[in-house]
């Protein structure tokens, strides 16, 4: 009995990791793609940021959401236009950054207050809280580097994005979340020196 038990967590240890180097090569790559395609990276955070401010308004119209929570989300997202005018650069010192955190922190406090108040199935509220409060903050955070590096084209004819990054010196000294990126992964699965 004990020994299935102690089975049963390694295997979940095992699950875990594989699941958190997966979300991490995710991640790299997103911040790859980003860094390559500024432009449409810029257009689809500004479509995301109309989506969720149509979304806002429908659930005010159609679920009787607060007002006070839907004109909080609806400035959030102004001040995340205001974000995308100088995309790919991002001061973290800017106001506009700043005042964007701090509401990103309100928006949870608030819909954390509602959701405790009202009762929905929790694949309601996850739906609030992926479309409304989440992808567009995950969106710039994942962009943070882009701005680092953005050259008119960095890619040889056959390369794909990873594997043109990978290769070193090629672009400089990295930064920002390409460089924890690159530091997790030389820790983790170091290079060997081929020997020939």
């Amino acid at each position: 009995m004990w020994f299935i038990y102690l089975l049963s967590w390694l295997s979940l240890l095992i699950q875990v990791s594989f699941v958190t180097l997966a979300i991490a090569a995710g991640l790299y790559y997103l911040a790859e793609l980003i860094e390559e395609y500024t432009v449409a990276t810029s257009r689809i955070i500004k479509y995301m940021i109309l989506f969720s401010t149509g979304v806002l308004a429908g659930l005010y119209i159609f679920e009787g959401f607060p007002m006070l929570m839907v004109g909080v989300g609806l400035f959030t997202n102004l001040v995340y236009f205001g974000l995308l005018q100088t995309f790919p650069y991002i001061l973290l010192s800017s106001p506009n950054f700043i005042l964007s955190c701090v509401l990103v922190v309100v928006n949870h406090y608030m819909a954390f207050q509602y959701f405790a108040q009202e009762y929905y199935p929790f694949s309601e509220v996850l739906a609030y809280f992926t479309i409304c409060l989440w992808v567009i903050p995950f969106a710039f955070f994942v962009s943070l580097s882009a701005g680092e590096n953005v050259l008119p084209s960095t890619m040889q004819q056959g390369d794909d994005v990873v594997s043109n990054y990978f290769t070193k010196g090629k672009r400089g000294k990295r930064s920002g979340i390409l460089l924890v990126f690159s530091f997790l992964k030389e820790a983790v699965l170091p290079s060997r020196q081929k020997m020939y």
